[in-house]
């Protein structure tokens, strides 16, 4: 089961929405989304999301990047 962490910053590409809905759709997909300082977006069903800093702390952060198969950061 491949797992995905995607990074949104408040500058991301609206090609990150895209990309996310993309990697949901792999069969067995696990998918992280962190919204960093600031950023909000609009996001498919189906991923977790974090917020850094309510939600996710800098030591929970570098877990998810090391744990995950692949890292996108935008």
């Amino acid at each position: 089961m491949p797992s995905f962490l995607h990074l949104l910053k408040n500058d991301s590409p609206p090609l990150a929405g895209t990309v996310i809905e993309q990697t949901l759709r792999q069969p067995g997909a696990r998918v992280t989304v962190v919204l960093l300082d600031g950023a909000a977006a609009s996001l498919p069903g189906g991923a977790a999301v974090k917020r850094l800093g309510p939600d996710l702390d800098y030591n929970g952060l570098l877990d998810l990047i090391f744990e995950s198969d692949h890292v996108v950061t935008w």
